[in-house]
């Protein structure tokens, strides 16, 4: 069920659905959109295990997965996966609406049947999952609105760009791996690293405007747009640097401050949620006082 990657698309989750507007936390349609996800993941990691299981064994850092070491047979885990696909969308349309259950039943598909296959025909493929990674937060979000409106969106858009400096720094770590076992990686096709450092760069200063446009569509206040910044800048100097020098100790450190980038953006969004005017005003702030103009006034 891949566990603890999987832990991740929970949180995103759970953080896309404490963020939507409400007028009141519901704690048990929080725990069941949760289970929902989580069951949807599972079934999608299991698919991906199941297709991949003989380029896994070539691979060092995935040759101890259960598939490779066959611990399961094929049959079982495809019906369980099935299962946990079946059992997941049925959560979601029951407690969380039919657009929540709709968007992990598609990214089940995304994940399984389109991004699993493209890892070997194309680099494109780190796009693909970057999409599969920025609907988690979706779903959360529309379990409270029943929308897509475009809160939701820039949280979808914030994932997605995330993904793409993790993504790439984990590949350059693995890219002799990724290799041996076939995949078609940028960090394979791109010995130098020049346009692995780029893309790296370039979506890290992309995290910047996005996360700060939460701000002005009322999905969080002004202590996380400071927070944003400085967690937007702090990632962009590290892709920078791999870019300048690249090597494995700076993908590695580019690799580690992606990690501590999305929970610490997550919380900081989670603690001051909601539209800045109103953070300022819980908080004792001085209102805004419009003042009486005369008559005809522009």
């Amino acid at each position: 069920m891949k566990a603890r990657l999987n832990a991740l698309v929970l949180v995103t989750a759970a953080a896309g659905f404490v963020v939507a507007p409400a007028n009141a936390m519901d704690w048990g349609r929080l725990g069941w959109m949760v289970l929902g996800t989580g069951l949807c993941a599972a079934s999608a990691a299991m698919l991906n295990q199941l297709i991949e299981a003989r380029r896994d064994a070539l691979m060092t850092r995935t040759k101890s997965r259960p598939m490779p070491q066959r611990r399961f047979h094929p049959a079982t885990v495809f019906v369980g996966a099935l299962i946990l696909a079946y059992a997941g969308g049925s959560v979601l349309l029951a407690f969380s609406g039919w657009l929540p259950a709709a968007l992990a039943q598609a990214n089940i598909v995304l994940y399984a049947a389109i991004y699993t296959p493209l890892k070997r025909w194309t680099t494109l493929n780190t796009i693909v999952g970057a999409v599969c990674g920025a609907i988690p937060p979706m779903v959360g979000w529309t379990a409270v609105t029943g929308s897509l409106d475009p809160g939701g969106w820039i949280l979808g858009g914030i994932l997605f760009a995330w993904q793409i400096p993790h993504f790439l720094a984990l590949a350059w770590l693995y890219r002799e791996d990724y290799e041996r076992g076939g995949f078609e990686m940028l960090s394979v096709r791109d010995p130098s690293g020049q346009i692995t450092g780029r893309a790296a760069l370039l979506t890290s200063l992309t995290l910047v405007p996005l996360s700060l446009s939460a701000v002005l569509y009322g999905v969080a206040g002004w202590w996380y747009a400071g927070t944003a910044l400085v967690l937007g800048l702090w990632i962009s100097i590290e892709s920078a640097r791999f870019l300048h020098s690249r090597t494995n100790p700076r993908a590695r450190r580019l690799f580690l401050v992606s990690i501590a980038y999305l929970p610490l953006l997550l919380v900081a969004m989670v603690l001051d949620r909601g539209p800045a005017s109103a953070s300022a005003a819980a908080r004792g702030g001085t209102p805004v006082i419009e003042v009486d103009r005369p008559e005809g006034a522009r």
